[in-house]
């Protein structure tokens, strides 16, 4: 059994809880800005004892509207400095937050009242309230409704005037490490979601040991990070509670389609993002290039930043290989490190692998990409790559204060101060992940090298197994697959078949460009691209390279392009962009049965639709 075990660096204190980091950093640096928000084509800075205070009186205004200590409260916005706000006005309130995707569906914003015993919703806007009205309204439990949209943080702070500090003060030192700081539900990629009970010591010594390992990165002067990813996802939301322990401005931008103009502006030292984000950044770019008649020249810069970083791996970087690299580096990678606002130096990754070509591409950059792996269970990371530790192609070393092994058929089993303390109200799922001796089944599979560092090779329960028995990890063929441009997912199938098939959605987004690159008609509507030879001949290529990874018997004979998009709203993805895949694969059943045809024994060699 493979293990790697990396000592805790910043001992627990038993007694602290979230609103102590808030505490100390206020005590240390008053002044230092902990956030900012938008301000006409700016940001205007909120000093750390600015945003204290804003949390005191918010807090003072859930007290005096009846919100008790241990009040579960569900709460539905999206990614804004008010999230922050509120979160931390709960815990020093008493009250324990359960954040709710804004895509999450009826049944599960029923399912998530009900189970939680919500005694509040907070929503931002008409759309949210209105969803979940009827359900609150069988929820008998749920006393407490606010709306941001209607001026309800006004309210609060008005009618909590007359809270003295004391009482609030007396409330945030309730709770002690070992209690409930908030309860999470898993986003439901299998089956009904379950509440993760992650306490105060989680965040705490989590925040505190990730800082000490992460100190280039979030404990530097100036160190500043836009938020983009939902923090009703553990990943955001932990970077957020770090953030103040660190003192880290953050600023804040949900919409997406406008990401770039807030990087520019806000210009961040590090970013949080899923490797789509950064697929994405690389192929807009390749695409604007190409149509500016400048694609072969994109492309070479790209090689040769490749070729760099491989270089660096290897400790020499040949004369003409460094001379290449200091053309383009004026020529083109300057200019994409200004699409980034100027000054991001690192990107912390996680929810899927980032391919080895872009993790060596941004770092030639002068962007290091700091993939990591964690899940809710976990309070986000287990391991991260470090500055200073830092191998591509991996999700790095074990944190402080955790144990990664491997189990005997690949599982990856860790302990640490950061693993949940259960699911709420499942004892028996509970008892389910764990092993007699304390160690979590992530359900994920892995290897660790001899250094330590822990790469994921699948998803147990997704592995599928062939007909002539092989076992097939669709990682491994869908992540290098979906890099391509014009791809959105790929979803690889064949469990109990003959070979290896896939279910293929092209990328509305990049389509258009990619079109007119080629000389298409860029308006061309998604059922009409997903028969077209070119789109197709595109798709074969992209198959191509995911298969260069993997054995024959692994490969993918037969794919489908299907004519829709899998998001969020249909079912098909997590709000972290993970495919739901027994979701799709019950979706589209038909579509797969004629990959296999009439007679699925016998295999097919064709490719396409």
């Amino acid at each position: 059994m493979q293990q790697s075990e990396t000592p805790i660096l910043i001992p627990s204190v038993p007694e602290d809880n979230i609103t102590d980091l808030l505490e100390q950093r206020v005590a240390a640096t008053p002044d230092r800005a902990l956030f900012a928000v938008p301000q006409g084509e700016g940001w205007r800075n909120i000093s750390a004892a600015e945003f204290r205070e804003q949390v005191v009186a918010l807090a003072k205004g859930f007290a005096a509207a009846g919100v008790e200590p241990g009040d579960r409260i569900a709460f539905m916005c999206k990614t804004s400095y008010e999230w922050s706000l509120i979160d931390f006005a709960l815990h020093y309130a008493g009250a324990v937050m359960v954040p709710v995707y804004e895509t999450s569906s009826a049944l599960q914003l029923h399912w998530i009242l009900e189970d939680s015993g919500a005694r509040g919703i907070i929503t931002e806007t008409a759309e949210h309230a209105e969803r979940f009205g009827e359900i609150s309204a069988e929820a008998s439990g749920v006393t407490l409704d606010w709306r941001l949209d209607q001026g309800a943080l006004d309210a609060l702070h008005a009618g909590g005037r007359s809270v003295p500090d004391e009482e609030i003060e007396r409330r945030r030192s309730l709770a002690v490490g070992s209690d409930i700081a908030t309860l999470i539900y898993t986003s439901g990629s299998t089956g009904r979601p379950k509440g993760c009970v992650l306490t105060h010591a989680n965040f705490v010594d989590l925040s505190r040991n990730a800082a000490a390992a992460l100190s280039e990165v979030v404990q530097q002067p100036g160190s500043s990070t836009l938020l983009f990813v939902t923090l009703a996802h553990v990943f955001a939301r932990f970077i957020s509670v770090l953030a103040v322990h660190s003192g880290v401005r953050v600023g804040h931008q949900a919409d997406t389609t406008q990401l770039l103009p807030a990087l520019g502006s806000f210009k961040p030292t590090f970013l949080l993002a899923v490797p789509r984000v950064f697929e994405k950044v690389y192929n807009s770019a390749e695409q604007k290039t190409e149509a500016e008649g400048k694609g072969k020249i994109f492309r070479a810069a790209a090689k040769v930043a490749v070729e760099h970083s491989e270089a660096l791996d290897a400790g020499k970087v040949p004369f003409m290989l460094g001379l290449k690299f200091k053309v383009f580096d004026k020529l083109v990678y300057g200019k994409l490190r200004e699409r980034l606002g100027g000054n991001v130096r690192f990107a912390v990754s996680g929810s899927a692998p980032l391919s080895h070509y872009l993790g060596h591409f941004y770092r030639s950059l002068g962007v290091k990409i700091l993939e990591g792996y964690g899940l809710t269970e976990t309070t986000a990371p287990v391991t991260v790559n470090l500055p200073d530790k830092f191998k591509i192609g991996t999700v790095g070393p074990a944190l402080p204060g955790h144990t990664v092994r491997i189990a005997d058929d690949g599982e990856i089993e860790v302990k640490g101060l950061d693993v949940f303390k259960e699911y709420w109200n499942n004892p028996e799922a509970t008892n389910a992940v764990f092993t007699d001796d304390g160690f979590f089944r992530t359900g994920d599979l892995g290897t660790l090298d001899e250094d330590g560092y822990l790469s994921i090779t699948g998803r147990k329960k997704e592995i599928i197994v062939t007909a002539g028995g092989k076992n097939v990890a669709p990682a491994a063929l869908e992540d290098p697959i979906r890099s391509n441009t014009i791809i959105g997912q790929v979803v690889v199938v064949g469990d109990q078949k003959p070979f290896i098939s896939a279910l293929v959605t092209l990328d509305p987004e990049m389509l258009p460009a990619w079109l007119n690159n080629n000389g298409e008609d860029p308006n061309m509507t998604l059922d009409e691209a997903s028969a077209h030879p070119k789109v197709l001949a595109e798709v074969q290529s992209a198959i191509d390279h995911g298969n260069s990874y993997v054995s024959r018997a692994e490969s993918i004979r037969k794919f489908v392009i299907l004519p829709t998009e899998f998001i969020e709203a249909n079912g098909h993805l997590t709000p972290k962009m993970s495919i739901k895949r027994d979701n799709i694969l019950r979706d589209f059943a038909g579509e797969i049965a004629k990959l296999y045809g009439d007679n699925p024994q016998t295999e097919a060699v064709s490719v396409g639709k």
